[in-house]
């Protein structure tokens, strides 16, 4: 829990009374490599703090994996729309490798911020990273090639890169496997 308050703190002043109202809402989960932390078709209620190992969310059409996001340590996965709107979400959330979460249990989350104004500011934060991060990548796709994509993500996400498969990472950057080889063959050689 260290390292979440340590992340809470990093967004907004966050006292120590509030970190104590905050605790009923939180909850500490291990998952096993490839389990489903949230499955098409279910509503999400909660908001994953990543403490240690990196999950990925995606989609299945017609049996092929579209991989949409990856979440490290310190960060925050979640189906945002789902969360908000409290509609079925269309798409899974699963574990990379063998995974520890912190949970946020969206009602007690929601009558804890109900009491206190600092718990409120959290979840905000908690959001508007969120989505700057699903703008960010967003927008890679509506201005780059995957080549530029690629580079992108050299600069701006190396956890990426050394830690997610190429298979996935090719699904991500929406190109074949072989393709994103030759891209990166091509770039090596020169």
């Amino acid at each position: 829990m260290e390292n979440l308050l340590k992340y809470i703190r990093s967004l907004t002043l966050f006292s120590d009374e509030s970190w104590k109202i905050l605790q009923p809402a939180l909850s500490e989960r291990n998952y096993r490599k490839n389990e489903l932390m949230l499955q098409e078709g279910e509503i999400c209620n909660a908001l994953f703090y990543i403490d240690k190992g990196f999950c990925k969310s995606y989609y299945e059409i017609e049996g092929i994996i579209k991989n949409t996001g990856f979440f490290f340590e310190n960060e925050v996965a979640t189906n945002i729309s789902s969360f908000g709107s409290g509609q079925k979400s269309e798409f899974n959330i699963i574990a990379c490798e063998d995974l520890h979460v912190i949970i946020f249990d969206k009602t007690k989350l929601f009558e804890a911020a109900k009491n206190t104004p600092e718990i409120e500011t959290l979840g905000r934060h908690c959001i508007r990273e969120f989505a700057s991060r699903q703008e960010e990548f967003s927008n890679l796709f509506k201005l780059y090639t995957a080549k530029q994509r690629l580079e992108y993500l050299e600069t701006q996400h190396p956890e990426m890169l050394q830690r997610v498969s190429l298979t996935q990472l090719a699904s991500f950057l929406g190109v074949a496997r072989e393709t994103l080889s030759r891209i990166r063959k091509r770039r090596i050689t020169r």
